[in-house]
């Protein structure tokens, strides 16, 4: 398979403040990869990094054979890269159908019909207003507005994150959409079940750092050395 997405020893700083410390892991075309650690390990950095939102300081980050480490955030958007960040920022006044189609690039593969063929749980509130919806609901819009920019990578942190157990299950199961569909995808996840169910191969950042990379058939043969890292039973 292709290495589409290429982290190389990546270091970022906030201020004075150094938040990673020579991350490093590959992504290839069409894999799901998990970064795994504790809070505070540097997984949503990672991310910003990726994007330009945190500048990297040394270090490379590489897209389809390309360094995209100098260029701006909008840039990398247009490569093909999407954020979904955890803070979901749902546009309130606009109805749900209109904040996936906000998202809509021309060519995208993934048209509003095609999303909610896909997704077919948006149809029972694609009408409301984004500022109507549950954290569940909106987790979902927003994630069905990142497909709607037609992404080569879709970079998801913590989709799961405050949700009631049935939205859970909604996101898992959004998830394991895309993985059938071989959608390139980078996921930040505290439900350890649910990254391990999705995720072709696991990274575990700790303190900033990369300290273990393993396949998801790999963690779950050998739960101590994920606890080790992870301090999870």
């Amino acid at each position: 398979m292709k290495t589409l997405l290429h982290v190389d020893a990546i270091e970022t700083f906030y201020g004075k403040s150094q938040a990673l410390h020579g991350v490093s892991f590959h992504v290839e075309e069409g894999e799901t990869v998990a970064l795994l650690g504790r809070n505070g390990a540097g997984k949503t950095t990672t991310l910003r990094s990726i994007m330009a939102l945190s500048r990297v300081a040394s270090g490379a980050v590489r897209f389809d054979g390309q360094d995209i480490s100098g260029r701006e955030t909008h840039e990398i958007a247009r490569l093909g890269i999407t954020l979904v960040p955890e803070t979901r920022d749902a546009f309130s006044l606009l109805t749900v159908e209109e904040n996936i189609l906000l998202g809509y690039r021309p060519g995208s593969p993934f048209t509003l019909e095609r999303i909610l063929d896909l997704l077919p749980i948006i149809q029972e509130f694609r009408g409301r207003k984004g500022g109507e919806l549950s954290g569940g609901q909106q987790q979902l819009m927003v994630m069905a507005r990142g497909l709607a920019m037609g992404p080569r990578v879709l970079l998801l942190d913590e989709p799961s994150q405050g949700l009631a157990p049935v939205m859970v299950t909604a996101v898992a199961e959004i998830l394991q959409t895309l993985k059938k569909e071989r959608l390139t995808v980078v996921l930040v996840e505290q439900n350890l079940r649910m990254a391990l169910d999705v995720a072709d191969r696991v990274v575990l950042l700790e303190d900033g750092a990369t300290v273990d990379t393993m396949s998801s058939a790999q963690a779950l043969a050998d739960p101590p050395r994920l606890e080790k890292h992870l301090a999870v039973h």
